[in-house]
């Protein structure tokens, strides 16, 4: 017979256990992956890792970690195949009602999964809520809440005509909702950001998967825009903090990340409003997308070259 106070902690666990299959898309994420895992293990069914040919020992790390946890199941992609299709090869294998799908740079606090999940199962239209992404100093980052980035949006937020909004509020509007002050309660946003995603495996099912045609960047958006045309709502969740430790993942190839969210931005945009905006607009659009990219890869690279011109004067 099994100790009373082992059967008291197994059943302790079962009722703090949530329905949640945990989805982490792993590349490079060095020591935060385990941290990551380590926040989220107690509170839910399963954390899946789906690695994208990782090359650094954050895998290892967590072998050496969680070397006898059940709930820990790591896949292990031979190359990189994106963000996208990696979240699906989680998706396919998860196994519980609620999915949700955590960048490995995220840390779960203390209560916020429990109140993410309580927002999703009372309101039964909601598709996936998100909840309150910050920084290690308390602040709150942009893309935890937000309002679609139509072209007129990001012209408008190019020529700083945001500023205007104080004025003319529906024409000249900011889709960066985090410089709003935060709301009392849960409230429905047009999208939230794919580095914290909780969503209900019905929804999955009504809308279909992430798209795979995008490898990185954008493809958030896409999902949020096929949720609300299928009629599900997407809510925020201010009392649901996470530490985000952003662009972690990103710094080894700023070019090479770049590149794919620009990239991104023309399959969104050309996907969902080529029929709204007259062609010259569109055209405007992509031209604006390159320029943009054409002058980070420039910073990028004069970055790089000082560098390694100041390691040879050395």
């Amino acid at each position: 017979m099994r100790p009373v106070h082992k059967l008291v902690a197994e059943e302790n666990t079962r009722i703090d256990q949530l329905p949640v299959s945990v989805i982490v898309v792993n590349y490079n994420a060095g020591r935060l992956l385990a941290e990551c895992i380590r926040s989220a293990l107690p509170s839910v069914s399963e954390v899946l890792v789906v690695d994208n040919a990782s090359s650094d020992f954050s895998l290892e790390l967590c072998a050496q970690r969680f070397s006898e946890e059940p709930k820990l199941k790591i896949i292990r992609n031979t190359v990189n195949l994106g963000f996208a299709a990696a979240c699906n090869i989680g998706a396919a294998q998860a196994t519980e009602s609620h999915l949700l799908f955590l960048n490995p740079d995220c840390f779960l606090n203390a209560g916020s999964l429990q109140r993410m999940v309580q927002v999703l199962e009372t309101f039964p239209k909601a598709g996936m809520v998100g909840g309150l992404l910050i920084n290690e100093n308390g602040s709150e980052q942009a893309g935890g809440r937000r309002a679609v980035p139509t072209p007129w949006r990001s012209f408008v937020r190019a020529f700083g005509l945001h500023r205007l909004g104080r004025y003319w509020p529906r024409l000249f509007f900011d889709f960066h909702l985090h410089k709003q002050a935060l709301p009392n309660g849960p409230l429905e946003v047009e999208a939230i950001s794919g580095a914290l995603m909780l969503v209900r495996r019905d929804a999955i099912e009504d809308v279909g998967l992430w798209d795979e045609d995008y490898f990185l960047h954008c493809e958030d958006l896409d999902w949020c825009m096929r949720f609300r045309n299928k009629g599900w709502k997407i809510v925020f969740v201010p009392d649901a903090p996470v530490v985000h430790h952003k662009g972690t993942c990103s710094r080894a190839r700023p070019v090479f990340v770049e590149w794919h969210k620009h990239r991104g931005m023309m399959r969104f945009y050309r996907k969902f409003f080529r029929s709204d905006y007259p062609g010259v607009v569109m055209w405007l659009v992509a031209l604006g997308i390159w320029l943009r990219f054409g002058a980070i890869a420039a910073l990028h690279g004069a970055r790089r070259a000082g560098r390694l011109l100041g390691l040879k004067r050395e």
